[in-house]
Formats: structure tokens, sequence, C-alpha cells
């Protein structure tokens, strides 16, 4: 069993929340739109593709607006919400306590269905997003995890295979090789070739993610997206595109500090296997790693009411 406290409400009326979720979704179909376009053409891009075929969040999904928790929407289209996974239309005490005339169409998150199926991956994100932001940021991986994704491609099959390695193969292995090799990130670390895993100078792993995730690490910076959109529609949706717009960029770098030959597709390298593209990696890294941990203050804010709302009975 399990209570939770009150959540305080704002009203949002039909024209203000109408314009939040207009301008919502034309901030989504910049990204979403190109994607689909590729996707009915049958082609691939290795960059901008990223957020929507590796992560289970769909662009129709993304494109739904949400409040988040605590909101009521307000007007004859807020009628919709009531078909929603997550919310509920309020009653008429709920409507008289919002200041509200009786009859009036309402609609709110529903934080006790939420809670009552979401509970368990609420608490999780909480351990993930606390726990990564007081670890120090750890700065000297410089994106070798895509690298040790094709060390020794000629035995194992690439992971992008219509790409080119910039170095080659054989260039490509000895960049693993002269390399120290410590990706903190289970994620990236489990599609490492067999050859390159006793490489790896940690063991990350499903079981210690908790204990492992740190603030430098790109791929957890990326997952910042992750938990916000598991985490709809308790967040408010401009939120979620904070998180999803700082992993677009992260996932453009990312893969610029990859092994792939992307000049073609408007990404030039970033040569980390030289000094001078080991600093610019570290000065993008350090700046997205900042950024990060703003949006994880932003994250544990918004969900607070519910995570301190949760305890046994």
């Amino acid at each position: 069993m399990h209570t939770v406290k009150p959540c305080q409400q704002h009203v949002l009326p039909a024209d203000v929340w109408k314009h939040r979720e207009a301008a919502h979704q034309d901030r989504v179909r910049r990204y979403a739109d190109p994607y689909l376009s590729r996707r009915s053409a049958g082609k691939k891009h290795p960059v901008e593709d990223f957020l929507f075929t590796y992560y289970t969040q769909k662009p129709g999904q993304l494109l739904r607006w949400h409040p988040g928790a605590g909101a009521v929407l307000t007007g004859p289209d807020a009628a919709a919400r009531s078909a929603w996974k997550y919310y509920r239309m309020l009653d008429d005490d709920e409507l008289a306590a919002a200041g509200l005339p009786a009859g009036t169409t309402a609609a709110t998150f529903d934080r006790d269905s939420f809670l009552a199926e979401r509970r368990e991956a609420l608490q999780f994100a909480g351990i993930i997003l606390r726990g990564t932001a007081l670890r120090p940021a750890q700065f000297g991986c410089f994106g070798l995890h895509e690298w040790a994704m094709v060390y020794r491609q000629d035995k194992f099959e690439l992971r992008h295979e219509y790409l080119q390695l910039r170095l080659g193969a054989a260039g490509t292995d000895r960049v693993v090789e002269d390399n120290r090799i410590r990706c903190s990130h289970f994620d990236a670390f489990r599609f490492y070739t067999p050859d390159a895993i006793p490489l790896n100078e940690l063991s990350p792993s499903r079981d210690n993610q908790r204990s492992m995730e740190q603030p430098g690490c790109l791929h957890a910076n990326m997952d910042l997206y992750k938990w916000a959109y598991k985490l709809s529609p308790a967040l408010p949706s401009e939120l979620v595109m904070d998180c999803f717009e700082l992993s677009w960029r992260v996932r453009a770098m990312d893969m610029q500090a990859s092994p792939y030959d992307l000049e073609e597709w408007g990404y030039p390298p970033i040569p980390i296997e030289t000094a001078a593209g080991k600093a610019e990696y570290v000065e993008h890294q350090r700046a997205f790693s900042a950024e990060a941990q703003e949006l994880r203050t932003r994250l544990l804010d918004a969900l607070a009411p519910l995570l301190e709302g949760i305890r046994e009975d």
C-alpha cells in the first residue's frame, strides 16, 4: 500500500494551453517530419534517425503535448483527454476547489493511476537521476565506445553497415589498442565486439547501472530524454523536448567523434586519435555535461511531488 500527498493544481485556460500545444508540435515536427519522409522513402540517416529508432518513443507519441502533473486543462478540447492514458476529468467538487464553475469541461493528469502502474519506473528514474547528478564527472573516454563497437571488424559485423570507417579497419583497431577504454555506460558497453569487451577497464552491467552512471558520459546525458518520455505525461512536454534537443546535439557530436566517415552527411570528424581531437571532444563533453546537470535538476524538481508523495505504509 502507498499513499500520495495531494498535488497543487493550476488552471490553464483553453487559449493558453492550445498555444503551448501548437508550439510544441511545431518544435517536434522540425525533427520528426524529415525522419518520417526518409522512412517513407526507405532511406536512413546515421545521425538524425537515432532518437526515433534507438529509443522507444515514436514521433506520434512525441507530438502529443502534456502540461505535466498538477495542470488543469479547460475548454471543449480538453474533453478529448478523457480517452488519453493517465488523464481524467474533474468532478464538480474538484472544479469548485479549482475555482471553476460546475459543469466546466476540465481534464488533468491522473496521478493515482500513473503511480499505481508506473511507481517502480518513477522510483528507478529518481535513483538514476539523483545518483548520476551527485557523482563526479569523468572526461577521459574520448568517445572510444563507438570505436570498440567495430573493433576487429573483419571478425564481426559492423553496426552501421552502410558507413565507411574513416581510418579503415586496421587504423580503427590501432586507435582502440593505443588508448585506455573506460566506458561506464552499460547501454554503450553492451554493443562492444567480443574482442573489445576485455579491453574496457570498467565492467558496466544492468545490475550496477545505478551506481556506475556519471554526468560526464554522453550516453547518460542522452538518456535524460529516455527518462523524461518514460515518465510522460507526468512531465511537461517542454521539458521532454529540452531533453530531446540535448540528446540530438550529443548524438551528433558522438558520431563526429566515431570511427565513421560522415563528411558527406554534413558531419565533419572530431579526430579523437589526435591530441587536438581529444581536446575538442572534451570541450564539447564538458559543455554537454553542464547542460545535462541543469536538466537533471529540472527533472528531479518536476518529479519531486510524485517521488516525495510515495511512502510505504
